[in-house]
């Protein structure tokens, strides 16, 4: 995307705190647009307030948002209220809800208020040019395109990502299009091998835009940017000025036959053990089908990422036997996809990079039950492997946790990490000592020492105690064990483990 300088700025938006005062808010701001503000400020200001709409969920029978601001509205007589409303007669995102904000507009000025001076002037954008950059591969791809408004020019940037399908991830509005225009060509000619730029048909344009929006608005839980909201009304008000969008080439569907034959190509090409090339070359042929079916042996390290993303997150189903053949066989398809699309020597070593780096990322993350919980000790015999794997399951059951919002992994062979998973699970409310305490058995548990304290455990289960319920009773008798100290925690080992068999 362009740099964030070029962008228009959001002024700061109070805090309300309830959908009156939000929509008071809004009326406040059109009150105060003046006689003669530009119509594109008017169109980028009425896109941030149904930005704020944007992912607002709604109970079923509940009116969307944008209809409850245009009935309140409708019901105030004041130019803010028209001013507001012939804005969204334009901007608004549905045909239903820009035919209400007409009709809501016909009710404000029926009653004596005059109609905005500009109001006839929204919306009236021509577009010009569409030119778009990205990698080879053919990943992800940045798509401008030019509008020209009352004599001064816009352009609408949306990145586009190809690997889920040319959804649209980001959007913003660039007030000197010329100028990222300009960085688009030389970020281009200073890389031509990794980085393409071309002009794009303004009605492929249209068409690119229009389904990559309505494939991210019909995500759940879309990953976008925080722009993303603010700018889709205007994105789309503007998009009705490109001709109409190109017509989607009609794409066949793969048939088993068609599939397997591809992959008996690469199987024979890769030099991998055929059970293993063909086990995986099926997935990824099958990646490409469900995420890429225009081009399903398209190749790009974000695409090969993904599919990365899906063995880890247990999308495909692998084989144990072939887990050890990922790398050399996903390497190979890559070699081979390469070769089938034409890449340069200079984009091929590349993306041999980057795909290395992301199997190295896989290989480190992709670890089992017993790897997490035993990096830290060497051969044990199968009847020790479960009951050790059950102690230190029992110890720390779970391996993530929140920082700063965010979920983690952290490493439990590592004493400090595991410390910390111990403080996320404790009650707020549990004091230090006995938090200290709470630590101190975690560790025993996990060390097996002392090796009095896993049979306790056990035989509290049996007496059907949930964990808790066995910690607190842990933690009284080694509490019951500590000697007089200002400074430390000590306890009489000895005490500690007669407390401990008589559980």
């Amino acid at each position: 995307m362009s740099p964030v300088s070029r962008a228009r700025k959001k002024a700061p938006q109070p805090v309300t705190h309830s959908v009156t005062g939000l929509f008071k808010d809004v009326l406040n701001d059109f009150s105060a647009l003046g006689a003669d503000p530009a119509p594109v400020d008017v169109e980028l200001l009425a896109s941030e307030v149904l930005g704020q709409f944007h992912d607002v969920p709604l109970e079923e029978g509940e009116e969307p948002l944008g209809l409850e601001l245009i009935a309140f509205a409708q019901r105030k007589i004041t130019p803010g209220a028209a001013a507001l409303l012939a804005a969204l007669k334009v901007v608004a995102e549905t045909d239903v809800e820009r035919k209400a904000a007409e009709d809501g507009l016909q009710v404000v000025l029926g009653r004596g208020i005059p109609a905005p001076g500009w109001a006839g002037e929204l919306g009236q954008v021509t577009a010009g040019e569409c030119w778009r950059t990205g990698d080879v591969y053919g990943d992800e791809s940045s798509l401008l395109c030019v509008f020209t408004h009352g004599g001064q020019s816009h352009g609408l940037l949306a990145l586009l990502d190809f690997t889920e399908g040319g959804r649209v991830r980001d959007l913003v509005v660039i007030e000197q299009p010329e100028e990222v225009l300009a960085e688009m060509r030389a970020q281009a000619d200073a890389d031509p091998e990794l980085v393409a730029f071309e002009a794009v048909d303004p009605a492929e344009a249209h068409r690119l835009l229009a389904d990559g929006l309505d494939a991210t608005d019909h995500l759940d839980d879309a990953d976008v940017s925080e722009d993303y909201a603010r700018f889709h009304a205007v994105a789309l008000t503007w998009s009705r000025a490109l001709p109409e969008p190109s017509l989607v080439p009609e794409i066949a569907e793969w048939s088993d036959t068609e599939r397997a034959a591809v992959v008996e190509q690469f199987v024979a090409a890769s030099g991998e053990e055929p059970d293993a090339a063909r086990a995986i070359g099926a997935l990824l042929l099958e990646h490409g089908v469900r995420t890429d079916p225009a081009n399903p042996l398209r190749v790009g390290p974000e695409k090969i990422a993904r599919f990365l993303e899906g063995l880890l997150g247990e999308e495909f189903e692998l084989d144990a036997e072939h887990e050890d053949a990922v790398e050399p066989v996903v390497l190979a398809w890559v070699q081979w996809t390469a070769d089938r699309a034409g890449l340069t020597e200079t984009a091929v070593a590349a993306l041999d990079e980057a795909v290395a780096d992301y199997l190295s990322e896989y290989a480190d993350d992709d670890d089992s039950p017993l790897e997490r919980y035993f990096g830290d000790v060497g051969e044990l015999s199968p009847t020790e492997l479960a009951d050790a794997l059950e102690r230190r399951m029992f110890a720390v059951p779970s391996l993530t946790t929140e920082i700063e919002d965010e979920e983690v992994d952290l490493d439990p062979t590592d004493p400090d990490q595991r410390r910390a998973l111990v403080i996320a699970e404790a009650d707020e409310d549990e004091d230090e000592q006995r938090l200290v305490l709470r630590a101190t058995i975690v560790d025993q548990l996990w060390d097996d020492e002392p090796a009095e304290a896993w049979p306790a455990v056990q035989r509290l289960q049996e007496g059907e105690l949930d964990r808790d319920e066995i910690f607190e009773q842990l933690i009284d008798a080694l509490e019951g064990s500590l000697l007089e100290s200002e400074e430390t925690l000590e306890y009489d080992a000895d005490a500690y483990v007669e407390a401990l068999t008589e559980l």
